[in-house]
């Protein structure tokens, strides 16, 4: 048996009016093993005519379209198209939009600029939900440990301000760097750069955005962008007390 029957693509339709940005996600999505992007919309008609022809398994929906809202196409497809799930991705702050997306049944809900690797752990997470209902359907019954699994999802790794032993390491990523970086960001109510975070505790300054990225996917710091009056915006580190 060949391996696509064993293990389907999961086929992902990209809804986002930015074609760059669109296309960024769409290299994102085609990195994380098991994926495959079958169509970008840039407008709500185009999502509407892909979504009809393509039925896609999953959809990457922002919330700001041109003269459309993503929250009422979202709405759209879990009345249409149920065996279709959403994962929001936008730049909205505000906390009426995500109160909104996850009443109306969005699997989950990715903030911009997107993280490739938050990115590919909601992916991954994604993946695994299907299995398991997969699994679970071809049981015929389930008990209560199965609910409480499938719905649990993966464990979150909690804001720790110093003490990182408990954070996977992967390749590249030292515990003593690591834990120099989370006390430097933790020492700064307003946040740092890279650039700053490595001139305190002399790194490069590639390497320091590699640990503050890697500390984002794990939620231990979260990032912004902050515009200054000259130059490219640039991110903004700031640990989650």
């Amino acid at each position: 048996m060949e391996m696509s029957e064993v293990n389907p693509m999961i086929e992902v339709l990209i809804v986002e009016d930015d074609t760059k940005i669109a296309e960024i996600n769409r290299r994102f999505v085609e990195q994380v093993p098991g994926f495959k992007v079958v169509g970008i919309a840039t407008d709500e008609m185009q999502a509407k005519s892909q979504l009809e022809i393509l039925e896609p398994q999953l959809v990457l929906l922002d919330i700001y379209l041109p003269q459309a809202n993503g929250l009422d196409l979202l709405l759209f497809i879990r009345q249409h198209y149920r065996s279709t799930d959403v994962i929001m991705i936008t730049a909205a702050r505000e906390i009426e939009p995500i109160r909104e997306a996850i009443r109306s049944g969005a699997f989950d809900y990715l903030m911009k600029p997107l993280i490739f690797d938050r990115l590919k752990e909601t992916l991954l997470h994604y993946a695994a939900f299907q299995r398991e209902l997969s699994r679970l359907d071809t049981a015929g019954s389930i008990g209560q440990s199965d609910v409480d699994r499938l719905l649990a999802g993966p464990v979150k790794a909690e804001p720790l301000p110093v003490n990182t032993a408990d954070v996977f390491l992967p390749k590249g990523i030292d515990k003593l760097t690591l834990e120099k970086v989370v006390q430097t960001i933790s020492t700064v109510n307003d946040g740092l750069t890279a650039h700053q975070v490595a001139k305190r505790i002399g790194i490069s300054r590639s390497t320091s955005r590699r640990y503050l990225e890697h500390l984002v996917g794990f939620g231990i710091v979260y990032a912004d962008l902050s515009y200054g009056v000259v130059g490219r915006p640039e991110r903004v580190y700031r640990s989650k007390k």
